[in-house]
């Protein structure tokens, strides 16, 4: 039987007083893209800092590729790839002296890492920038070159840590495309990112994680019925002259017809069964501007189980 990618049991991490990760049992198979999911301060990157063993674990077990991170690290950061949230590229290096510098940590010959990285800058689109200085390189073009980086040593799995973060959307699918075409390969994909559409579109299975913990597993598609079903409604109403009022008959009446809700700002989100029912009964209130019909997503599913407040 082959070995998961990811295996922890019991995984805790402590900061003095704070419980960053608290007993998450995890196993995440090989071949597939797995997503974790999570607030801010949920315990995330404290995971992922684990799994690469540069952080030490408070107690249980970590397995990496079938090799224990507290024994083994070195042997463990050998096979990984991590494309981090940060920019830290050397900007006083162009690109391809980037890659080749990354891949003598893994004993790469020079004439290795120059075949090695000429090959991933065509993949990644910057063939033409390979003398560019890293100042002089878009933020999109930072971004892929990272994650070509991050593809130097064949690793065997690929951390990505909010990988899209700040892209502009024809950069954000040039990423997505060297994702996919990672994934295809046989390769086994860690994600974490707060673009739920981009969890929904990538990842095979996934996990969402609050206060150190595993709220809920499984399958976009399948937590999103699991959780709130395949249909929600959005009522929008004003912000002046009633509108709170509305939003707060629409609420009370949904919970009369044993609806899930979440309310933000302008509008409420109901899901579930009688929705429709709700639809008919308010989509002609003068005080509702707007009744909006739609598939539900993700983003539905992490903010009825992580709720709506602020995180810092």
């Amino acid at each position: 039987m082959t070995e998961p990618a990811i295996r922890a049991t019991g995984l805790t991490k402590h900061f003095g007083d704070l419980v960053a990760v608290n007993g998450v049992d995890l196993e995440v198979p090989r071949g597939i893209c797995f997503g974790l999911l999570g607030p801010n301060g949920a315990g995330k990157t404290t995971m992922i800092r684990m799994m690469q063993a540069s952080s030490p674990i408070s107690g249980g077990s970590l397995e990496v590729l079938g090799t224990d991170v507290t024994t083994k690290g070195r042997n463990v950061r050998s096979r990984i790839g991590v494309i981090p949230q940060e920019d830290n590229l050397d900007p006083d290096f162009s690109a391809v002296f980037n890659l080749v510098v990354y891949a003598r940590y893994f004993g790469m010959t020079k004439k290795q890492a120059m075949d090695k990285a000429t090959l991933l800058l065509e993949d990644v689109g910057l063939t033409e920038k390979a003398n560019e200085k890293i100042p002089n390189l878009s933020g999109g073009m930072k971004r892929r070159l990272i994650v070509a980086r991050g593809l130097m040593n064949d690793p065997e799995l690929l951390i990505l840590d909010e990988p899209t973060t700040g892209l502009d959307p024809q950069a954000r699918h040039r990423v997505w495309d060297q994702i996919r075409n990672y994934r295809r390969s046989g390769r086994t994909i860690l994600l974490t990112t707060h673009y739920m559409d981009e969890a929904e579109l990538l990842c095979d299975d996934l996990a969402i994680i609050d206060a150190g913990q595993i709220l809920v597993r499984g399958p976009p598609r399948t937590l999103i019925h699991d959780t709130v079903g395949n249909e929600a409604i959005e009522f929008v109403a004003s912000l002046f002259d009633g509108g709170d009022q509305a939003l707060d008959r629409i609420e009370s009446r949904a919970v009369e017809l044993d609806l899930k809700t979440s309310r933000i700002a302008d509008r409420i989100i109901a899901y579930g069964k009688n929705i429709a029912k709700l639809a008919s009964e308010f989509e002609s209130d003068k005080e509702v501007n707007d009744v909006i019909k739609r598939r539900a997503t993700l983003e539905d599913v992490f903010l009825q189980l992580t709720g709506r407040q602020l995180r810092e």
